[in-house]
């Protein structure tokens, strides 16, 4: 364990913090602390920074309510950069968005990584801009209806591939459920960090339950 007397701070006793959350692993901003910053947040187990602007201390979340749980912390190499792993309560820049980190600067056709949030953006844009030839933007069009029926032929299929136990046909149905449950999503305005924060619940929930048989 690193104390924080071995960690390198700057000429203006600065340390750069990048914050993650711990359950997408997505960049939410880049902030900086100081010795009195990263101890109140060990304390609290909630982020504190020192606000390079208004040169003052700042607990992310004391004005907005959008605060950070901190999981854990952890320095670089060379002790001069830390990554905090949180669990946000909502929205981590001041514009409202979950992340700082929104406005592409450059991305390679070729080595684009695949992401959930990449196809779920361009779900919503399909819905927005109504595409034409798009089997997306047919979906859309036809509604909630056929969607679900949608999902329903997926399941069963996904189903009949699992019970046949083939496994690179059961991926290919997983992969196409997973495809129309995201259209459904859109549909009803359900996002990915709804899903995320429910399923982040349950887990809890279920590290409850183990903890409970443990002691009976």
């Amino acid at each position: 364990m690193v104390a924080i007397e071995e960690l390198k701070f700057d000429e203006k006793g600065l340390i750069p913090a990048i914050v993650v959350d711990a359950i997408t692993k997505k960049v939410l901003t880049l902030a900086y602390m100081n010795k009195e910053s990263l101890k109140i947040t060990m304390e609290k187990e909630l982020t504190c920074f020192w606000s390079r602007s208004r040169q003052e201390l700042w607990l992310k979340g004391e004005t907005s309510g959008n605060y950070q749980h901190v999981v854990s912390i952890t320095a670089d190499c060379d002790k001069d950069a830390l990554i905090v792993m949180v669990e946000p309560d909502g929205p981590a820049c001041h514009t409202g968005t979950f992340s700082c980190f929104n406005d592409s600067v450059f991305e390679s056709e070729e080595r684009k990584e695949f992401s959930y949030q990449g196809l779920y953006d361009l779900l919503v844009g399909r819905k927005i801009e109504k595409k034409e030839g798009s089997y997306t933007t047919y979906l859309f069009e036809k509604g909630l209806d056929k969607i679900l029926k949608k999902v329903g032929e997926e399941s069963t299929e996904v189903i009949i591939a699992g019970k046949a136990e083939d496994k690179k046909e059961t991926v290919y149905e997983i992969a196409d459920l997973a495809y129309h449950v995201m259209v459904l999503m859109v549909q009803m305005g359900i996002s990915l960090e709804d899903v995320q924060k429910e399923l982040a619940s349950r887990h809890v929930i279920d590290k409850k339950v183990k903890q409970e048989k443990m002691t009976h």
